[in-house]
């Protein structure tokens, strides 16, 4: 772990090396006013919006929209099946790709569920009720995916990689533009891109924010659901683990309570149980936490970014990457230079960004792709 002390608060930072524009946005962080202890900036972390991706914050009185991020409760889902090996890959890719929309499509018709009839009573969420009805149970694009792997345990896993949609975007927009005009109105000292809202608008954001955690949860429920029917030789399968890695929660830490914010970030509490994605050419882990003080009980969302999308697409060799998967035999999603923004030389080298988080998380089973599903 690395310390940067140039600023009000410290700097803890789990990586070797850090990107210019992510470290002066935790810089930014480190100097608000109501920052409390230091700053976390896991291993995986790159520059986001506001704050990086990878960030945690722990903020005193207030929350900020941005420091959760534009996908609220972007997570994961897994699962282990009784299967020690599979031959009808494409068979189950098939039924996936046929029943959960990737990419911007939608359900054609409304989907039920309970939640809906409890949404708490705010414009924002009841403008986008109508459309958020059949965006529940599909994928989306960017990262997000479905992966079928090989576990160091023997056996097949299933894995979920979503979030809240445009539900969850529209919320994350609405109360950073409220947020950034109450700044200009009270001259609060901050940047427009970590504008804060607090007492009542904080409960309200916080209100609404809850609602897309658990939209997207259910979310992920419902595209797991389709895997395991597609799964028709599995008959029995572990119990779910699902996490969110873009929220805000009120936690104790260091005997006080603070709004802890998480951008790409995990909750990693001792014996809490973590996933931690890789690219779909490389591992992913299921973990356990060790309830590191030090990283607010947090450890990355991933292995992270080591270059932008357009980047990717303008850098990366379309051959040389399909080749990496290619030789690892598994079913991918490159097809064009399009899509290098996705490809494994997009990422960092998870296997790095494990070690460098040995005092946050235990590894209990690495998860080698073998079928891959994106937007």
């Amino acid at each position: 772990m690395k310390v940067v002390t140039t600023e009000k608060k410290p700097i803890k930072m789990w990586l070797e090396d850090i990107e210019d524009g992510a470290l002066d946005q935790a810089k930014d962080l480190a100097n608000l006013p109501f920052c409390f202890k230091h700053v976390a900036i896991m291993p995986d972390a790159h520059q986001g919006y506001g704050m990086p991706i990878g960030g945690v914050f722990a903020a005193e009185d207030v929350v900020i929209p941005n420091a959760v991020g534009v996908d609220i409760g972007c997570g994961m889902q897994a699962c282990s099946t009784i299967l020690t090996s599979i031959d009808d890959l494409e068979d189950i890719l098939q039924h996936i790709r046929r029943n959960v929309p990737v990419g911007f499509s939608h359900h054609n018709v409304d989907q039920k569920w309970n939640g809906f009839d409890s949404a708490p009573d705010l414009p924002i969420i009841q403008q986008e009720l109508s459309s958020a009805r059949r965006q529940l149970g599909t994928l989306g694009g960017g990262n997000h995916f479905i992966e079928i792997q090989k576990g160091s345990d023997g056996y097949i896993w299933l894995m979920v990689h979503s979030g809240s949609r445009n539900f969850g975007y529209k919320i994350a927009k609405h109360y950073n533009d409220l947020a950034k005009d109450l700044c200009e109105k009270w001259h609060s000292e901050t940047t427009k891109d970590l504008a804060f809202l607090p007492g009542k608008r904080a409960t309200e954001y916080l209100d609404a924010m809850n609602y897309a955690l658990a939209f997207a949860e259910e979310n992920r429920r419902r595209i797991m659901a389709c895997v395991k029917q597609a799964m028709i030789d599995a008959t029995i399968f572990g119990d779910d683990i699902d996490i969110h890695h873009n929220y805000a929660r009120l936690e104790n830490h260091y005997g006080k309570n603070v709004m802890v914010h998480r951008k790409g970030a995990t909750s990693a509490k001792e014996g809490e149980l973590g996933i931690i994605p890789g690219s779909q050419g490389t591992s992913s882990y299921i973990v356990q936490g060790k309830g590191n003080p030090e990283s607010f009980m947090s450890c990355s969302h991933g292995a992270g970014r080591k270059m932008g999308r357009i980047q990717a697409r303008k850098t990366l060799d379309l051959q040389e990457q399909c080749d990496i998967l290619d030789r690892q035999g598994i079913i991918h999603t490159i097809r064009t230079a399009n899509d290098l923004d996705e490809a494994p030389g997009a990422y960092k080298d998870i296997h790095e960004v494990m070690r460098n988080q040995e005092d946050l998380v235990d590894i209990l089973v690495e998860l080698k792709p073998l079928a891959v599903v994106k937007g």
